[in-house]
């Protein structure tokens, strides 16, 4: 589904000498290429606060704890979404509440949030899912008006931006209250092993959650707070480094070849493709999914591996549907759009390195099969 190792042999001279810089410094734990890596992901996201940690859950979970929610508070979320966010909330005590999806951005669903706010409802996490920027207008005056805290996964959409009415625009995980990314090596920014951070505006927030990544230390061995060991490593930082100068070129190419897959593609009425603006930047396409409506969606994916073309789908089994995150308040009713797009999504290969031979093979054997 990746090219990580074209993708290295194009920058393998700059990221070699930052991790030779590692070495020689023997600064292996929060040396200066972290704190050169949080200064310069807080400029490039336009964020006052970013506090790396050792990947994304650890991110979202920290994030979670930073905001002292406590036992029995609800915390609603997506149901069409990776298991990690719902896992922290489930970790932490809390109640999660998984709510539908919109069919045609596969992003939290803004009326399925408004039906879902109770008065013990705390928080709302939005996922900007696959790399398309989820509604957060509509989400952050959701929580105005309900004085609730957003915390936004933003593990699918670093350099995505989110648009508002009056023509602004925010880097995604930069607008809620906090947000946490994963720096997992096949994500748009990915570091050579687990890495993450956590971004924030507030100063208190990010002072409390630098405590809680450290053993809930601000000075050795004095712990002020109840924290974890949750750091991302001067190696991983080295990587990063060397990749985020690139990031938005990287995210071009996405685009680009989106633009591609959908123009091949949309001739055939049984493919859902992926609404975009190819001249936005609302939509980074951490993964290519698109919908087979005509029930063919389970053969197309053999087809494709017999012609070893990756493919996936994200995600088979919804999160209100797995045994860990069984509930009696869920009813299939109340999920029509995520059994949908259970049934009928599959991911194509997507990174920076598709060329165009590449996608005509990949989009030929598609419409080969749905002929």
């Amino acid at each position: 589904m990746v090219d990580l190792k074209s993708q290295y042999d194009k920058i393998k001279d700059t990221v070699n000498t930052s991790i030779q810089e590692v070495l020689d410094t023997n600064a292996y734990i929060n040396g200066p290429q972290v704190h050169q890596f949080q200064k310069n992901l807080e400029e490039y996201l336009g964020v006052k606060h970013v506090i790396p940690c050792a990947n994304g859950t650890d991110a979202l979970q920290i994030a979670m704890m930073g905001l002292d929610l406590k036992p029995g508070d609800e915390v609603i979320t997506a149901d069409f979404t990776f298991a990690a966010t719902v896992e922290v909330i489930a970790l932490l005590q809390l109640t999660p509440v998984l709510v539908d999806v919109d069919l045609v951005n596969m992003n939290i669903s803004i009326e399925r949030i408004k039906r879902a706010i109770t008065p013990k409802t705390k928080a709302i996490v939005p996922v900007h899912l696959f790399g398309r920027a989820a509604n957060m207008e509509a989400i952050i005056a959701i929580a105005k008006e309900n004085n609730l805290y957003v915390i936004e996964d933003n593990a699918q959409a670093i350099g995505a931006n989110c648009k508002f009415s009056d023509g602004t625009k925010k880097k995604a995980g930069t607008i809620g209250h906090v947000g946490a990314t994963s720096f997992f090596p096949s994500k748009n920014l990915g570091c050579y092993g687990d890495g993450g951070a956590i971004f924030t505006n507030d100063d208190a927030l990010a002072h409390k959650i630098r405590g809680i990544v450290n053993h809930g230390m601000y000075e050795r061995y004095h712990h002020d707070v109840v924290g974890v060991n949750s750091r991302l490593d001067s190696i991983q930082a080295a990587v990063l480094n060397a990749k985020l100068p690139l990031l938005n070129d990287y995210n071009e190419a996405r685009r680009n070849a989106a633009t591609k897959y959908n123009q091949a593609l949309s001739i055939n009425k049984n493919i859902v493709v992926p609404e975009f603006d190819s001249n936005g930047d609302d939509h980074v396409f951490h993964q290519y999914v698109i919908r087979i409506t005509n029930g063919k969606r389970d053969g197309l994916l053999a087809h494709l591996q017999s012609k070893n073309i990756p493919c996936a789908i994200y995600y088979p089994i919804p999160l209100h549907s797995q045994k860990a995150y069984l509930d009696a308040r869920y009813k299939e009713e109340d999920f029509l759009v995520t059994n949908k797009l259970v049934e009928e999504v599959i991911a194509l290969p997507m990174h920076t390195e598709l060329d165009d031979e590449q996608i005509k093979f990949i989009t030929d054997s598609v419409l080969e099969y749905l002929k």
